[in-house]
């Protein structure tokens, strides 16, 4: 094909028209190249949602929080949740540590 029978091809003056070049160069600079770009929109998009799953999973905490705040501010729970988590205990006490077999873990085993 010789350059003047490609020139009188209909797609060929639709592609070279003005305005379509001029709208076929935006579209590219305003995906790609732009500070504003299609992929730094994606990129910020999904940081977005990792940030969101993340604030769900900290207000879940959160509540669970409170539950346990909620129930620490009697005095007879707050002691015994200290004698449970922290092995504390009152003068003149002792305390005794009962250890079941399936609860230790031997050099061996791994859960």
């Amino acid at each position: 094909m010789k350059l003047k029978e490609i020139r009188t091809k209909r797609w060929f003056r639709f592609l070279t028209n003005m305005y379509v070049l001029a709208l076929t160069i935006f579209a590219i600079w305003m995906s790609f190249f732009d500070t504003n770009s299609l992929l730094i929109h994606l990129e910020l998009q999904r940081e977005i949602d990792t940030l969101e799953k993340s604030e769900t999973f900290l207000k879940k905490e959160i509540k669970r929080d409170q539950k346990i705040i909620e129930k620490l501010s009697n005095k007879q729970a707050l002691e015994k949740f200290a004698r449970e988590e922290y092995y504390l205990k009152k003068k003149n006490e002792q305390i005794y540590l009962i250890e079941y077999q399936d609860s230790i873990q031997s050099p061996d085993r791994e859960d």
